[in-house]
């Protein structure tokens, strides 16, 4: 496994879910941690005080790790945490960043209930295809998404969206039909007022692009976009949402 990798899923898995917390965040964060999540600050221990708490509070905790990209210092996570057998389900997605020895130093995330097949198009938040394939075509991959970031979310080109998108769309976004024409629907419809202020990192690996961007859909949202392309289309999607709290937070924000 490649090792940034596996010292976020160390962190992740050690320290939250095996709750072995202090031992977890000093093995593998580097000389600094630069934290995003919301209620949580910097270093050590802000992780140390946000997390010992959590773990006492909640003795069962099921936290699996669905879906993983690895791009150069970068890697994201999509992860199903079920809380005190069904107490609590959320689907959490993740960002670090790592240092020259592949420790983490920052880290972003965005957190939503888990809905499960209560949505319009059938299918979960984290259900579908989980393996990473076509590992050359990942900068054709990313430069696809890229370009439709641009041209359909942010610009609202919506009658360009077949370029980019394949006809048997499949949607895990709990309000979208599956279908490219039910998502040209979307972005013409409710989508229209969906503002993409700042699209903040995009990474990929093989057949999979992360998204991370401040989305202004009632409110403003920090939000993670995942995408499988097959074939020279972006065929599945996955999305995860969460609003941007007001006021001061002890660390830098979401961004």
């Amino acid at each position: 496994m490649n090792q940034k990798l596996a010292n976020a899923l160390g962190l992740y898995m050690e320290g939250i879910r095996d709750g072995r917390v202090r031992e977890a965040v000093e093995k593998y964060t580097g000389d600094r941690y630069t934290q995003h999540s919301t209620g949580v600050r910097d270093g050590v221990e802000g992780f140390v005080e946000f997390f010992e708490p959590f773990v006492e509070r909640n003795p069962k905790r099921d936290i699996r790790v669905v879906r993983s990209i690895v791009d150069g210092p970068n890697v994201f996570v999509q992860v199903f945490q079920d809380i005190n057998d069904g107490e609590a389900k959320w689907v959490t997605t993740d960002l670090f960043d790592t240092d020259d020895a592949d420790k983490i130093v920052e880290h972003w995330d965005v957190i939503a209930a888990f809905e499960g097949v209560s949505t319009v198009n059938g299918n979960t938040q984290i259900d579908g295809p989980t393996d990473v394939v076509d590992e050359a075509k990942t900068e054709a991959n990313k430069a696809l998404v890229t370009a439709f970031v641009d041209d359909v979310l942010v610009n609202h080109r919506s009658q360009n969206i077949a370029d980019y998108v394949g006809e048997e769309y499949i949607q895990h976004n709990p309000q979208v039909p599956n279908g490219r024409r039910a998502f040209e629907e979307f972005m013409d419809g409710p989508g229209a007022d969906m503002i993409y202020r700042d699209v903040f990192k995009i990474i990929g690996q093989g057949n999979f692009v992360m998204v991370y961007s401040q989305v202004f859909l009632g409110a403003e949202m920090a939000t993670f976009d995942l995408f499988r392309v097959a074939d020279d289309k972006i065929v599945e999607h996955w999305d995860n949402m969460e609003p941007i709290p007001d006021g001061p937070q002890p660390n830098g924000g979401k961004f």
